[in-house]
């Protein structure tokens, strides 16, 4: 009852009875997640139904149970649960449960009304993950449509209210003041170079530097992944006395036992916890007055190179920092070192990007299809995604079968949307399933989550003993994997063994814990995952089934070059075990900058972790998308247009065949877009011709009553392709006569009209006889069009020139003796009078040969 949050519980408990929608800020430390689901249940407001707590991660839900639990001197399961991935402790007499947000969507699925929950509680809102936003506007519809009992409460320590009470509206608004304590913040003084420097000794290091200066309290150190921990506890037991200090890791894969040993208190002895950011939020570890800060995390993002959503190490943002420094403050003035510089600090991002606009969509895509929503767009989303992202995901779970061509959920995707994974490998182990070979391909799906286990670039000596124990067959590089990542699970992952065959052994290790919820997944799902012995082809098969918008075609034996689905072409990695096969996919795609150039940087796309397969069985797994064509095209080599017969899987070219003689229309439409695209110009199509044309577009303009008619850009290609009739190659067609086809567009009586009312020429009378001066068109019809003369040619001219029939004065340029103008204007009787009496003298004087008049 001494927490802060219990000095607003009264007003907590008549907002919900006023409103079933209540935004609730309070800052860390205030209670809000142990307590506000209590404050809730005690006043009677979630009836005889449950209170669900939504926790962004598995730790906290599990601890947060945990400890409300006790509080109410209850165990575990009876009265206080939690429900999380592959684990679930409560019962029918669960009144509040502690829920991981894809689980309860996932409920959704199954229960589109929530039968027997009465309030849904959204802790740590600000963090934004997409699975928060997609389950509160789940509920949100829920409540609309079918639940208007539903009570919905949003918490957040750090939460910007504004747009989000407009998305709840109406809604009710409370705060929390919470009480903290003063907290110091301390930065490097210069940058530090963790690759020389690792960022764990440099924690240990600054901590032993700190200590003296900071004699009580525990600390909390914050690392982004688990091997960092690991590292981070090796160099603490090193550095601090084992009698006084008790050093211990928190991170979600650790055993439960493990992870409430981390908050626990020990009478006697300081406490170092090394966690990552599970205890930036909601879960509390009392007694931390030191915080050391790592500034890294692993963070959700889509990883174009896999195809996958992942999780890369990157720096924290300010927002973020500030939480982990307000660990410290909990319950005396505490210290915070940030192990980077201030002026580093203020170039770091104010905010993470919530995760909607960051990861792969295509996993809540098929949750949101499969719980019956129409139109993703039409989605009430908190903040939409990106148009492409969405596209994007609709387009692999179009190429994974599991959307049809009109973009609804085939029977296939609707047994996919059951897995608690990406669709790739949801797709991979249904088939796995039917053909007998779970196990090997979760551990293909386990080894492509994280860092590549085989090292590149390896010396001679380790390459041999590689080929010796790990063989070199081509059929997949996945299959080099498996049996390095075997050989470093029977070794024990010693570091010594698998250095010696180029492994990272860390990495190896790492896949062991993905392996396993992999296969919980598959059996979850009833499939077989008994080991047993798999065919290559089979395997084979799931990655196709997998990786299929990651098809590529080698373009011929002599080069790795290939076309891949979806119009993309790339180059297969010079290492790759199936260099030799013409048809194979790739479990990455990645761009790379290849070269400086004129124009820039090229970029070339290198395929790797590629897989050989077969066409027969493109056509035995996605009948439905082949197909045969003839095709009219231009062949490069032969610098001619022919007509080939294609074989296409989607829009990838398999197999050609044939060089017929094309279809004479379609050959002249081809020649005549290279020909309007510059590749090949006709040599008679030059600026007298598009003078013409400008001519003629703008004569109908100015005189409409003679009923020209226009020359558009189709009707261009139209007269090109008039041209091209009867031809092949540009060697016929460079020099074809155009003006006859180009004149054709006018009868001889328009022809005489576009002559006289907008002449390429004029006449202009002068003391040496009669000179033709050009005029010039321009295609935009705001300006005029101009004629440049020398001033002596027009001296007889008095009146503006003007054409179309007195409708249009022409611009004219003046020149002096030397072709360059003196004046523009388009009233030459003003220049006679208020210019050329100024003009004359000057140019007199410099060209005395010339007539002045």
């Amino acid at each position: 009852m001494a927490l802060p949050i219990h000095d607003i519980a009264g007003e907590i408990a008549s907002a919900l009875r006023e409103s079933n929608r209540l935004i609730l800020q309070a800052p860390t430390g205030s209670g809000k997640s142990t307590q506000v689901p209590q404050i809730v249940l005690d006043a009677g407001l979630a009836g005889t139904g449950e209170v669900v707590v939504l926790q962004p991660r598995r730790l906290p839900a599990r601890m947060l149970a945990a400890r409300v639990a006790s509080e109410r001197n209850g165990k575990l399961g009876d009265e206080v649960g939690y429900q999380i991935r592959f684990d679930r402790v409560c019962s029918d007499r669960t009144r509040i449960r502690f829920v991981t947000e894809g689980l309860l969507l996932r409920q959704m699925l199954g229960d589109p009304r929530l039968d027997g929950v009465s309030v849904l509680v959204f802790d740590e809102f600000h963090e934004r993950h997409l699975y928060t936003d997609l389950t509160l506007a789940r509920a949100l519809d829920m409540q609309k449509r079918l639940r208007p009992d539903l009570k919905i409460i949003v918490m957040s320590a750090t939460l910007e209210a504004g747009s989000l009470e407009t998305y709840l509206a109406p809604c009710r608004s409370l705060s929390s003041a919470g009480r903290t304590f003063p907290v110091t913040h301390e930065y490097l003084d210069k940058p530090v170079d963790t690759d020389r420097y690792a960022v764990w000794q440099l924690a240990a290091d600054e901590l032993t530097r700190l200590l003296p200066k900071h004699p009580e309290g525990d600390v909390l150190i914050f690392m982004p992944g688990g091997y960092e921990i690991d590292r981070t506890i090796g160099a603490l037991r090193a550095a601090l006395r084992e009698s006084e200090w008790i050093v211990l890791p928190l991170h979600g894969e650790l055993p439960p036992a493990a992870q409430d040993a981390a908050v626990n208190r020990y009478d006697g002895k300081r406490k170092v916890v090394v966690s990552t950011n599970v205890a930036e939020t909601s879960l509390t570890i009392d007694g931390v007055r030191i915080v050391i800060d790592s500034g890294l995390a692993r963070i959700a993002r889509f990883d174009p190179h896999r195809g996958i959503n992942t999780l890369l190490v990157e720096k924290i943002a300010r927002s973020s920092a500030d939480q982990r420094a307000g660990r410290a403050g909990r319950t005396a003035p505490g210290h915070c070192l940030r192990l980077w510089t201030e002026k580093e600090h203020g170039q770091r991002a104010v905010a993470e990007l919530p995760e909607i606009r960051r990861i792969d969509l295509s996993e809540a895509a098929l949750s949101l299809k499969a719980g019956g929503i129409g139109s993703l767009r039409d989605f009430a989303w908190f903040e939409a995604p990106d148009p492409r992202a969405l596209e994007r995901a609709e387009s692999l779970l179009h190429d994974l079968g599991a959307f049809d061509a009109a973009g609804e959920l085939t029977s296939v995707g609707r047994k996919m949307a059951h897995f608690p994974m990406h669709p790739r490998y949801a797709r991979m182990l249904l088939e796995a399933g039917e053909i007998g070979c779970v196990r090997p391909i979760a551990l293909i799906a386990a080894l492509t989550q994280g860092r590549p286990i085989l090292l590149r670039d390896v010396d001679k000596k380790a390459d041999t003993l590689r080929d010796d124990l790990l063989g070199t067959e081509g059929e997949s590089d996945f299959f080099l994997q498996m049996r390095a990542w075997r050989y470093a699970e029977k070794s024990g992952f010693s570091m010594d063994k698998c250095r010696s065959l180029g492994i990272h052994a860390q990495a190896a290790r790492q896949v062991s814990p993905i392996l396993d919820h992999f296969l919980k997944a598959a059996k979850g799902q009833k499939l077989p995952i008994e080991e047993t012995p798999a065919a290559s082809e089979a395997i084979r098969k799931c990655l196709l089934l997998g990786f299929s918008d990651h098809l590529a075609c080698r373009l011929d034996g002599g080069t790795l070059r290939c076309d891949i689905v979806h119009k993309r072409r790339g180059t297969l990695v010079r290492d790759s075990v199936v260099r030799d096969a013409p048809l194979f996919v790739a479990g990455e795609v990645r761009e790379v900058d290849s070269r400086n150039t004129r124009s820039g940087k090229d970029v070339e796309v290198l395929l790797s972790q590629a897989t050989a397969v077969e066409e027969e069985w493109l056509r035995e797994l996605f009948p439905e998308d082949f197909s045969t064509k003839a095709e009219v095209i231009f062949d490069e080599s032969l610098k001619r247009v022919v007509q080939k017969t294609r074989t296409l899987f989607r829009d990838l070219v398999l197999r050609e065949s044939g060089e017929e003689t094309p279809d004479e229309g379609a050959a002249a439409a081809l020649l005549a877009q290279r020909v309007l695209g510059g590749q090949m110009p006709l040599h008679g199509w030059d600026d007298a011709v598009e003078q013409w044309i400008i001519r003629l577009n703008r004569l109908r303009e100015w005189m409409p009553d003679l009923q020209l008619p226009a020359l558009t850009p189709d009707d261009r290609q139209a007269i090109i392709e008039q041209l091209c009739l009867g031809a092949t190659s540009y060697r016929e067609i460079k020099d074809r006569p155009v003006w006859p086809a180009v004149k054709e567009w006018l009868s001889h009586e328009q022809q005489r009209w576009l002559d006289q009312y907008a002449p390429e020429r004029i006449e202009l009378k002068t003391s040496k006889g009669e000179r033709k001066a050009k005029i010039t068109y321009a295609a935009d019809p705001l300006t005029s069009p101009v004629l440049a003369a020398r001033i002596q040619d027009l001296y007889e001219v008095r009146g503006d020139i003007r054409i179309a029939s007195g409708r249009v004065p022409v611009t004219i340029h003046i020149l002096a003796p030397n072709q360059r103008p003196i004046q523009v204007t388009s009233s030459l009787e003003n220049f006679w009078k208020e210019s050329y009496p100024k003009i004359k003298v000057e140019l007199s004087r410099k060209y005395p040969k010339h007539e002045w008049r």
